[in-house]
């Protein structure tokens, strides 16, 4: 591929990907549509835990949670993710973050059965229904939340969109270190990669949302 067929691929790519993300106009645009409200959980969708450390999206999604925590727009923290492409449970590695940073350890929940972003939002909605919460939001990073915005306004209009802002987000980063979490009790020993339990269409079947299972949290 020469240099020009790169860039050229770059550029689509670029345009590509730019255009499934709320731009940082819109997600301020959203936040300032929620600032006011108080959810009683916002549901934070998993990040695979690789190398024994959060990854940029993750730690950005866990600081984002906090942010909307001690704002007060949150009551509660759900992180939702299973051990999909590493031996750790997404949901439960955000929370010993989460609580690192100073959330309420009993303001935390964790769903545990999600291994692809619409069942993020499906089953952390139907737990937080099943918990009582009714009003219920999603937080997540720009990208994210425009590919589930559609899908959570058919499971129900009234989901609150908070997508990341940040300006804001890069200002609570500076003020704080990465935590050291207790991470490796939580090693699952049975571990197998959705890479080999599913074939790729099932996969992307379940990114679709057509592999949800009902009846989880009822």
């Amino acid at each position: 591929m020469t240099s020009l067929q790169k860039m050229l691929l770059y550029f689509f790519l670029l345009m590509i990907f730019s255009s499934c993300s709320y731009s940082a106009k819109k997600s301020l645009s959203l936040y300032k549509e929620n600032n006011k409200k108080q959810y009683d959980v916002i549901i934070v969708p998993g990040v695979p835990f690789e190398n024994g450390t959060w990854s940029r999206t993750m730690r950005a999604r866990v600081l984002w949670s906090k942010f909307l925590y001690d704002k007060g727009i949150a009551k509660h923290v759900m992180y939702s993710g299973s051990a999909v492409y590493s031996p750790f449970i997404e949901a439960e590695i955000m929370a010993l973050y989460g609580e690192a940073l100073g959330l309420d350890k009993e303001d935390i929940y964790t769903e545990n059965f999600a291994e692809h972003s619409t069942e993020n939002l499906y089953y952390g909605y139907q737990y937080a229904k099943s918990l009582g919460f009714e009003k219920i939001a999603l937080a997540s990073d720009p990208f994210q939340i425009k590919m589930l915005k559609g899908f959570a306004r058919k499971i129900d209009p009234s989901i609150g969109i908070i997508p990341m802002v940040y300006d804001s987000l890069y200002v609570l980063s500076n003020k704080i270190d990465d935590p050291d979490i207790p991470y490796e009790p939580l090693k699952q020993s049975d571990f197998i990669s959705i890479k080999e339990r599913e074939g790729f269409w099932k996969r992307l079947n379940g990114t679709r949302g057509k592999n949800m299972k009902e009846g989880l949290y009822e």
